[in-house]
Formats: structure tokens, sequence, C-alpha cells
């Protein structure tokens, strides 16, 4: 391990006190309620997806002071942020009415062949089909039709607390692997998939079918676990119908916008453009859209950005620390750093090392996914899910413990998976 800089280190510090902030948002919103003649600022503070991008602000602000404003804008330039973006547009796009009551439709068609109680079928698939369907339409738009879906159904109802952190650990847990079917979906295998030449066959023998089986394990396990919730869920407001009448061709614009932002994922100034282009449409057919969650998103969005700065810095520790690990080291390893990094940031410093053998490579892109649902930054969906879902939890928010707790064992799950099948 080199040396760090004084800026690096300053960095890591920043991106400690950044982690420990994320554990501590529930302080700040219990000051709000204590003192609100400074609530605005607590609950501020509070919101764990302005988290990483105030830390980051802070970062330039340090570099600012100790190296000038050059070397400052120069850094935030060096950064990549088509990621941020992608997820702002995906989200955005995924969370409109059309989308939903479209993916809505389908778990309905698919529930009522199954002769089983509809609410258990239709958050099996919630849980299963939704994450595995992330593999083609990309994990951030997968999240957030899961996360929507589920907010406006079943935890809009009179279920526990302990069975709503259930259902987000396995969520997240089964998002983060069921994007790997294919190698454009997640977000820690695009970071690799070009520049190692992993193609879909080669995602599908080596990942996909291991996670396929996972997903539907924890999918099935929770659903088992707390079968006898559903029958405490309010069977009128419950039967109320979730599709809306929406024109065929309306449903198939938004699917063609959304197509066209995963196909030029990796080009921003194409997917903006088409982002424009679908702002404008939906404006010309309000009639035909709620709200669209610009707030959500950008707050992921603002999320994703400052963890692309911050981790832009702690190469100096997490490359060496990866690199002097063997095949299982690594797995194990990547899934428990992945708990305080992105998992895409962990793949990227992998991809910067040559002469890795294929077993390592295929070791640290499992095990930086299977921690992927550990907290809500080891995956850039996490916050997107986060965002939409926090409000049905007691102070309005998922506390980091409860959704580490819950994602343990979807998460040993994923494990057995990936390493002993």
């Amino acid at each position: 391990m080199t040396d760090p800089t004084s800026i690096q280190l300053i960095a890591a510090i920043l991106f400690a006190l950044a982690i420990t902030h994320t554990f501590s948002t529930k302080y700040f919103e219990h000051l709000a309620h204590i003192q609100p003649q400074h609530a605005g600022v607590w609950h501020l503070l509070g919101e764990v997806e302005v988290v990483f991008g105030l830390w980051a602000m802070i970062l330039i602000l340090f570099i600012f002071a100790l190296s000038g404003e050059h070397d400052a804008i120069a850094y935030l330039e060096s950064r990549n942020f088509t990621e941020p973006m992608f997820v702002f547009v995906i989200m955005v796009i995924a969370g409109t009415r059309p989308i939903l009551d479209f993916v809505a439709d389908a778990v309905q068609r698919i529930a009522m062949m199954v002769p089983l109680n509809q609410r258990m079928v239709m958050y099996f698939l919630l849980l299963a089909f939704v994450p595995l369907l992330g593999s083609f339409i990309t994990e951030p738009a997968a999240m957030t039709l899961a996360a929507l879906m589920l907010r406006e159904t079943l935890f809009s109802r009179n279920i526990s607390t302990r069975f709503k952190y259930a259902t987000v650990g396995v969520l997240f847990v089964n998002i983060s692997i069921g994007g790997t079917l294919t190698p454009f979906a997640a977000p820690p295998v695009l970071m690799v998939a070009g520049k190692w030449n992993w193609d879909i066959m080669f995602m599908l023998t080596n990942f996909g079918w291991k996670a396929a089986i996972a997903v539907l394990a924890n999918a099935l396990a929770v659903t088992w676990l707390f079968r006898r919730e559903f029958s405490g869920v309010d069977p009128v407001k419950d039967e109320e119908p979730v599709v809306h009448k929406i024109p065929l061709s309306v449903v198939l614009i938004h699917l063609f916008f959304l197509v066209l932002v995963v196909v030029f994922a990796h080009h921003p100034v194409v997917f903006m453009g088409m982002f424009l282009f679908f702002l404008g449409y939906t404006t010309a057919y309000q009639r035909h859209q709620s709200p669209l969650i610009l707030r959500e998103a950008l707050l992921v969005a603002f999320f994703l950005a400052g963890l692309v700065v911050l981790g832009g810095q702690q190469q100096w520790w997490l490359q060496p620390l990866l690199m002097n690990m063997n095949e299982t080291a690594v797995f194990f390893g990547a899934t428990a750093l992945t708990a305080v990094t992105d998992n895409a940031a962990l793949t990227y410093l992998g991809s910067l090392v040559e002469g890795l053998t294929e077993e390592f490579k295929i070791a640290l892109v499992a095990g930086a996914v299977t921690g992927g649902g550990l907290t809500v930054i080891a995956n850039a969906p996490n916050p997107a899910g986060f965002s939409i879902l926090k409000s049905k939890f007691d102070e309005q928010s998922i506390h980091p413990l409860g959704l580490l707790a819950a994602a343990i064992p979807p998460t040993l799950v994923a494990i057995a998976a990936f390493r002993v099948l």
C-alpha cells in the first residue's frame, strides 16, 4: 500500500464519516423533533440520500483550500457521472403510470394462473420475477418498479414492521444478484464486462443460473415465513384495481423510451436528450400520467454522485486490500467491503489490475453482487428503493441496522448459490 497524499487521507476520513452519518440519520430526525427551530437543517441531515453529496462537497472544499481552484475543478471533471445520470433518468421513466400499470398487469396475469392466494403470489412475483427482469431493463428500473408497486399495494396495508424489513432485505439482495443474467444490467458487471469480454452466455453460465436459484429461494422463503400476514391485509382496499385504463399506444411509447435509455446507457448525451423528449411527451399527455418522481430520482442521483466523488479517492487502500487476497478471500472480502462502499467501485478497481485469473475475476464480481443488499450504499439501485419505501416505515425512514439484519439471511442464500453450486 502506497503512502496516501493529504487529500487521499482526508477523503478516507470523510468517507468514514459519511458511512457513520448514514447509520445516524435517525438521530438527526430525533433532533428535528426536539429542536423545531432548526428542524429544516436536521431533516436535511437526516436524509440518507443527502449524506454522500454533503461530504463530497466538503471534500471538494478541502481540495480547493489545499490545492487550489484548478485542481478541485479538474478532479470533478475527471469523475464519471454517467451512472448517477442514468439512474435518475431510468427511475423517472420506470416510475411513470403507464410503465407501472404495464408491469402490474403482467404480474396480475401471471398470478391469476396460479391457484393460490393472489396476494401471496403477487408478492412472490414482485420479489422474484421483477428482480430477474432487471437483467433486461436494468437493476435501477427493476428496483423502481418493484418498490413503487410494493409501496402502493402491500406497504400501504396493515402489515408488521418486521415484515416490511424482511421484504426490503430480500428485495435489495435479489435486485443485486438478479441483474447478473446479462452483462449490461448490474452496475458492478457493467464496470468490467467490456474489458473482460464477458458476454450473455458467459454471464448465464457463471452467474445467471446460480443467481436465479438464489432469487427464487429468497422470494419463496420470505413469502412462506410471512404467509399469515397476508390474511391480515384489509380485504376491501386490497381488492381495488391496480391497473388503470391507459391506451396501448401510450404504453408502447413509454416502453420505447425505456428501451432507448437502456440501449444507450453508456452515452449520457443520447439518453439525456431522449429524456428531454420524454418530458415533453408526458407534458403533452398529462391525463395519462401520475406526478413524475423527479424529487426522489434527483435525491438518488445526488447520493450516487457524492459516492462517485468520495469513492474516487479510496483506491489507495481499497485496491491493495483486494489484490492481496486469493479467490475465496476476495469473494468474502468483496461481500464485506460492498457493505461500506459501492459494489461497482470494487469491480472497477479490479478491472484496473492486469494479469488476474478468470477465477479471481468471477469471485470478485460474485462477491460484489452478493453483498449488494446489505446497506443502502452497497448497490446503485438501493437508494432508489430506499427513497421510495422509507415513508412507509416508522419515523419515515428505514434504519440501516434493520436493513442489515434483514439482508443477512438472503445474503447467506446468495453466498451458498455462488460458492456451493
